[in-house]
Protein backbone atom coordinates (compact mmCIF):
# COMPACT_ATOMS: atom_id res chain seq x y z
CA UNK A 1 0.00 0.00 0.00
CA UNK A 2 1.08 3.53 -1.11
CA UNK A 3 1.27 6.24 2.13
CA UNK A 4 -0.83 8.77 0.93
CA UNK A 5 -1.04 12.26 1.51
CA UNK A 6 -3.57 14.31 3.13
CA UNK A 7 -5.32 15.28 0.06
CA UNK A 8 -4.91 11.89 -0.96
CA UNK A 9 -6.26 10.50 2.00
CA UNK A 10 -9.08 12.71 1.78
CA UNK A 11 -10.72 11.58 -1.30
CA UNK A 12 -9.37 7.49 -1.50
CA UNK A 13 -10.14 7.02 2.24
CA UNK A 14 -12.62 9.51 3.40
CA UNK A 15 -15.15 9.39 0.15
CA UNK A 16 -14.32 13.39 -0.84
CA UNK A 17 -14.52 14.91 -4.10
CA UNK A 18 -11.72 17.06 -6.04
CA UNK A 19 -12.80 19.88 -7.31
CA UNK A 20 -14.47 19.98 -10.96
CA UNK A 21 -11.87 20.28 -13.82
CA UNK A 22 -8.75 20.79 -11.34
CA UNK A 23 -7.68 16.75 -11.73
CA UNK A 24 -4.79 15.79 -13.67
CA UNK A 25 -6.30 13.46 -15.95
CA UNK A 26 -9.39 15.04 -17.18
CA UNK A 27 -7.93 16.32 -20.02
CA UNK A 28 -4.77 13.74 -20.29
CA UNK A 29 -5.60 11.21 -23.43
CA UNK A 30 -2.32 8.65 -22.83
CA UNK A 31 -2.21 5.53 -24.29
CA UNK A 32 -2.23 2.92 -21.15
CA UNK A 33 -3.94 1.68 -18.09
CA UNK A 34 -5.06 3.19 -15.35
CA UNK A 35 -4.18 1.93 -11.52
CA UNK A 36 -5.37 2.77 -8.19
CA UNK A 37 -3.68 5.39 -6.73
CA UNK A 38 -3.49 3.16 -3.35
CA UNK A 39 -2.41 -0.38 -4.07
CA UNK A 40 -1.61 -0.27 -7.68
CA UNK A 41 -4.40 -2.63 -9.05
CA UNK A 42 -5.23 -1.76 -12.74
CA UNK A 43 -8.58 -0.45 -13.13
CA UNK A 44 -9.20 0.93 -16.24
CA UNK A 45 -7.65 0.79 -20.00
CA UNK A 46 -7.52 4.33 -22.03
CA UNK A 47 -8.83 2.74 -24.21
CA UNK A 48 -12.12 3.15 -22.17
CA UNK A 49 -11.61 6.88 -21.48
CA UNK A 50 -14.18 9.65 -23.10
CA UNK A 51 -14.75 13.01 -22.76
CA UNK A 52 -18.11 13.62 -20.79
CA UNK A 53 -17.80 17.27 -20.37
CA UNK A 54 -18.46 16.77 -16.54
CA UNK A 55 -15.09 17.79 -15.09
CA UNK A 56 -13.82 14.50 -14.05
CA UNK A 57 -12.33 11.76 -15.63
CA UNK A 58 -14.78 9.51 -17.43
CA UNK A 59 -14.52 5.49 -18.52
CA UNK A 60 -17.54 3.46 -19.97
CA UNK A 61 -15.53 0.24 -19.12
CA UNK A 62 -13.53 -1.35 -16.56
CA UNK A 63 -10.79 -3.88 -16.54
CA UNK A 64 -12.69 -7.17 -15.62
CA UNK A 65 -13.11 -7.36 -11.51
CA UNK A 66 -11.27 -4.57 -10.71
CA UNK A 67 -14.29 -2.29 -9.58
CA UNK A 68 -16.96 -2.70 -6.75
CA UNK A 69 -20.32 -0.98 -6.67
CA UNK A 70 -22.00 0.07 -3.39
CA UNK A 71 -24.89 2.09 -2.41
CA UNK A 72 -23.46 5.91 -1.44
CA UNK A 73 -24.11 7.22 1.50
CA UNK A 74 -26.47 9.87 0.40
CA UNK A 75 -29.11 7.30 -0.53
CA UNK A 76 -29.22 7.99 -4.43
CA UNK A 77 -26.02 7.39 -6.32
CA UNK A 78 -24.00 4.41 -6.55
CA UNK A 79 -20.07 4.83 -5.24
CA UNK A 80 -17.45 2.73 -7.09
CA UNK A 81 -14.41 1.54 -4.89
CA UNK A 82 -11.12 -0.26 -5.84
CA UNK A 83 -11.92 -4.22 -5.72
CA UNK A 84 -8.44 -5.02 -3.91
CA UNK A 85 -8.22 -2.10 -1.69
CA UNK A 86 -11.75 -0.42 -0.94
CA UNK A 87 -10.04 2.91 -2.24
CA UNK A 88 -12.64 5.15 -3.31
CA UNK A 89 -13.05 6.41 -6.67
CA UNK A 90 -15.72 7.92 -7.55
CA UNK A 91 -19.53 6.70 -8.75
CA UNK A 92 -20.71 5.12 -11.64
CA UNK A 93 -24.03 6.29 -13.81
CA UNK A 94 -26.07 4.77 -16.02
CA UNK A 95 -28.58 5.27 -18.84
CA UNK A 96 -26.84 8.85 -20.39
CA UNK A 97 -25.97 7.71 -23.55
CA UNK A 98 -23.03 9.30 -23.82
CA UNK A 99 -21.55 5.74 -25.27
CA UNK A 100 -22.25 2.81 -27.14
CA UNK A 101 -21.95 0.94 -23.68
CA UNK A 102 -24.21 3.58 -21.65
CA UNK A 103 -22.38 3.40 -19.08
CA UNK A 104 -20.32 6.38 -17.42
CA UNK A 105 -17.48 5.97 -14.41
CA UNK A 106 -17.15 9.34 -12.61
CA UNK A 107 -13.49 8.88 -11.28
CA UNK A 108 -11.02 11.37 -9.11
CA UNK A 109 -7.87 12.27 -10.93
CA UNK A 110 -6.76 11.79 -7.72
CA UNK A 111 -7.52 8.31 -7.13
CA UNK A 112 -6.04 7.21 -10.10
CA UNK A 113 -2.32 6.31 -11.32
CA UNK A 114 -1.78 6.34 -14.92
CA UNK A 115 1.00 3.68 -16.22
CA UNK A 116 1.87 4.01 -19.96
CA UNK A 117 1.85 0.74 -22.06
CA UNK A 118 4.61 -1.25 -21.14
CA UNK A 119 5.05 -4.15 -19.26
CA UNK A 120 8.15 -3.66 -17.41
CA UNK A 121 6.64 -0.34 -16.25
CA UNK A 122 3.80 -2.14 -14.91
CA UNK A 123 4.95 -4.91 -13.27
CA UNK A 124 7.59 -2.47 -11.50
CA UNK A 125 4.75 -0.13 -10.11
CA UNK A 126 2.93 -3.06 -8.88
CA UNK A 127 6.40 -4.28 -6.91
CA UNK A 128 6.65 -0.99 -5.30
CA UNK A 129 3.34 -0.46 -4.73
CA UNK A 130 3.30 -4.17 -2.95
CA UNK A 131 6.50 -2.86 -0.97
CA UNK A 132 4.88 -0.08 0.53
CA UNK A 133 3.37 0.47 3.86
CA UNK A 134 0.88 3.34 4.35
CA UNK A 135 1.14 4.86 7.95
CA UNK A 136 -1.59 7.50 7.60
CA UNK A 137 -4.85 7.49 9.53
CA UNK A 138 -7.17 9.40 9.21
CA UNK A 139 -10.96 9.88 9.95
CA UNK A 140 -13.44 12.45 9.01
CA UNK A 141 -16.29 14.40 11.15
CA UNK A 142 -18.62 17.59 10.38
CA UNK A 143 -19.93 19.66 12.28
CA UNK A 144 -23.00 22.61 11.76
CA UNK A 145 -22.83 25.04 14.62
CA UNK A 146 -23.42 28.65 13.29
CA UNK A 147 -20.98 30.96 11.41
CA UNK A 148 -18.46 28.27 10.04
CA UNK A 149 -15.89 30.72 10.58
CA UNK A 150 -15.80 30.83 14.34
CA UNK A 151 -15.91 26.99 14.41
CA UNK A 152 -13.56 26.35 11.92
CA UNK A 153 -11.20 28.87 13.68
CA UNK A 154 -11.38 26.77 17.29
CA UNK A 155 -11.85 23.45 16.25
CA UNK A 156 -8.52 23.32 14.40
CA UNK A 157 -6.59 24.40 17.60
CA UNK A 158 -6.68 20.86 18.96
CA UNK A 159 -3.87 18.66 18.12
CA UNK A 160 -4.55 15.95 15.96
CA UNK A 161 -6.50 17.82 13.37
CA UNK A 162 -5.01 17.72 10.18
CA UNK A 163 -7.36 20.35 8.38
CA UNK A 164 -10.75 22.27 9.03
CA UNK A 165 -12.80 23.31 5.67
CA UNK A 166 -15.66 25.45 5.93
CA UNK A 167 -18.86 24.58 3.59
CA UNK A 168 -22.60 22.80 3.23
CA UNK A 169 -24.40 20.51 4.19
CA UNK A 170 -27.56 19.03 5.00
CA UNK A 171 -29.48 20.65 1.84
CA UNK A 172 -31.41 20.16 -1.05
CA UNK A 173 -29.52 21.54 -4.01
CA UNK A 174 -26.04 20.91 -5.48
CA UNK A 175 -23.11 23.60 -5.31
CA UNK A 176 -25.20 25.89 -3.47
CA UNK A 177 -23.29 29.69 -2.91
CA UNK A 178 -23.02 31.28 0.19
CA UNK A 179 -25.69 33.84 -1.28
CA UNK A 180 -28.08 30.98 -1.94
CA UNK A 181 -27.80 29.42 1.69
CA UNK A 182 -28.03 32.69 3.35
CA UNK A 183 -31.58 33.46 1.82
CA UNK A 184 -32.66 29.75 3.15
CA UNK A 185 -33.30 28.60 -0.52
CA UNK A 186 -31.79 25.93 -0.15
CA UNK A 187 -31.89 24.09 3.27
CA UNK A 188 -28.24 23.53 3.94
CA UNK A 189 -26.48 24.69 7.19
CA UNK A 190 -23.04 26.67 7.82
CA UNK A 191 -20.43 23.40 8.53
CA UNK A 192 -16.67 22.72 9.28
CA UNK A 193 -15.11 19.54 7.68
CA UNK A 194 -12.97 18.18 9.75
CA UNK A 195 -9.49 15.31 9.05
CA UNK A 196 -8.31 14.31 11.94
CA UNK A 197 -5.64 11.72 13.24
CA UNK A 198 -7.74 9.27 15.38
CA UNK A 199 -4.18 8.27 16.93
CA UNK A 200 -4.09 11.07 18.13
CA UNK A 201 -7.11 12.79 19.16
CA UNK A 202 -10.69 10.73 19.79
CA UNK A 203 -13.95 11.96 17.78
CA UNK A 204 -15.43 11.95 21.54
CA UNK A 205 -12.88 15.03 22.45
CA UNK A 206 -13.48 16.39 18.89
CA UNK A 207 -16.94 16.34 19.44
CA UNK A 208 -16.90 17.91 23.13
CA UNK A 209 -14.60 20.88 21.71
CA UNK A 210 -17.75 21.15 19.00
CA UNK A 211 -20.37 21.28 22.44
CA UNK A 212 -17.86 23.30 24.16
CA UNK A 213 -17.45 26.58 21.36
CA UNK A 214 -20.97 27.12 20.49
CA UNK A 215 -24.48 27.06 21.85
CA UNK A 216 -26.49 23.52 21.51
CA UNK A 217 -29.29 25.20 23.03
CA UNK A 218 -30.34 27.77 20.49
CA UNK A 219 -32.82 26.68 17.50
CA UNK A 220 -31.45 27.93 14.00
CA UNK A 221 -29.76 30.64 15.32
CA UNK A 222 -26.14 31.28 17.40
CA UNK A 223 -25.40 34.55 18.89
CA UNK A 224 -26.61 37.20 16.17
CA UNK A 225 -26.56 35.24 13.54
CA UNK A 226 -30.65 33.97 13.12
CA UNK A 227 -31.75 31.44 10.31
CA UNK A 228 -31.66 26.94 9.46
CA UNK A 229 -27.88 27.58 8.26
CA UNK A 230 -27.31 28.21 12.06
CA UNK A 231 -28.56 24.92 13.40
CA UNK A 232 -26.52 22.61 14.99
CA UNK A 233 -26.69 19.81 13.81
CA UNK A 234 -23.59 16.79 14.11
CA UNK A 235 -23.39 14.65 10.60
CA UNK A 236 -22.13 11.84 11.39
CA UNK A 237 -19.74 9.39 9.12
CA UNK A 238 -19.56 5.82 11.20
CA UNK A 239 -21.91 4.53 13.19
CA UNK A 240 -19.58 5.03 16.25
CA UNK A 241 -19.72 8.80 15.53
CA UNK A 242 -23.38 8.69 15.58
CA UNK A 243 -23.53 6.60 19.15
CA UNK A 244 -20.89 9.22 20.64
CA UNK A 245 -22.77 12.09 19.97
CA UNK A 246 -25.71 10.68 21.30
CA UNK A 247 -23.90 10.45 24.46
CA UNK A 248 -22.64 13.14 24.49
CA UNK A 249 -26.34 15.06 24.24
CA UNK A 250 -27.95 13.17 27.03
CA UNK A 251 -24.49 13.55 29.06
CA UNK A 252 -25.59 17.77 28.57
CA UNK A 253 -29.07 16.87 28.82
CA UNK A 254 -28.44 15.05 32.34
CA UNK A 255 -26.43 18.48 33.43
CA UNK A 256 -28.87 20.69 32.82
CA UNK A 257 -28.26 22.32 29.79
CA UNK A 258 -30.89 22.23 27.29
CA UNK A 259 -29.45 20.74 23.47
CA UNK A 260 -31.60 20.81 20.55
CA UNK A 261 -28.43 19.50 18.27
CA UNK A 262 -29.91 16.94 15.30
CA UNK A 263 -27.71 13.93 14.82
CA UNK A 264 -27.85 13.12 11.04
CA UNK A 265 -26.04 10.56 8.74
CA UNK A 266 -23.41 12.48 6.59
CA UNK A 267 -24.61 13.44 3.17
CA UNK A 268 -22.78 15.34 0.63
CA UNK A 269 -20.13 18.41 1.55
CA UNK A 270 -20.04 21.10 -0.36
CA UNK A 271 -16.80 23.33 0.05
CA UNK A 272 -17.53 27.06 0.51
CA UNK A 273 -16.34 29.81 -1.28
CA UNK A 274 -12.47 29.74 -1.15
CA UNK A 275 -12.55 33.50 0.77
CA UNK A 276 -14.49 31.61 3.76
CA UNK A 277 -11.29 29.75 4.06
CA UNK A 278 -9.46 30.43 7.41
CA UNK A 279 -11.45 33.44 7.76
CA UNK A 280 -10.40 35.14 10.90
CA UNK A 281 -6.57 34.13 10.02
CA UNK A 282 -6.90 36.03 7.00
CA UNK A 283 -9.14 38.65 8.28
CA UNK A 284 -6.87 38.96 11.71
CA UNK A 285 -10.00 38.96 13.81
CA UNK A 286 -11.28 37.10 16.80
CA UNK A 287 -15.04 35.36 16.62
CA UNK A 288 -18.02 36.90 17.44
CA UNK A 289 -20.23 34.21 18.55
CA UNK A 290 -18.40 31.49 19.35
CA UNK A 291 -16.22 31.26 22.93
CA UNK A 292 -14.97 28.36 24.79
CA UNK A 293 -16.91 27.19 28.07
CA UNK A 294 -16.28 24.01 29.79
CA UNK A 295 -19.24 21.54 29.86
CA UNK A 296 -17.63 17.97 30.57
Amino acid sequence: MKKLTPEEAKVILLKGTEPAYSGKYYKFNGKGNYACKQCGAMLYHSSAKFESGSGWPSFDDEIPGAIKRLPDLDGHRTEITCAKCGAHLGHIFLGERMTPKNTRHCVNSISLEFVPENTNELNKMSSERTDTKTNLKAEIAIFAGGCFWGVEHLMKQLPGVISVTSGYIGGKTSNPSYEEVCKQQTGHAEAVEVIFDPSKLSYEVLAKRFFEIHDPGELNQQGPDKGEQYRSEIFYTTPGQKDIAIKLINSLKNKGFKVVTKVTPATKFWKAENYHQNYYEKNRKKPYCHFYVKKF
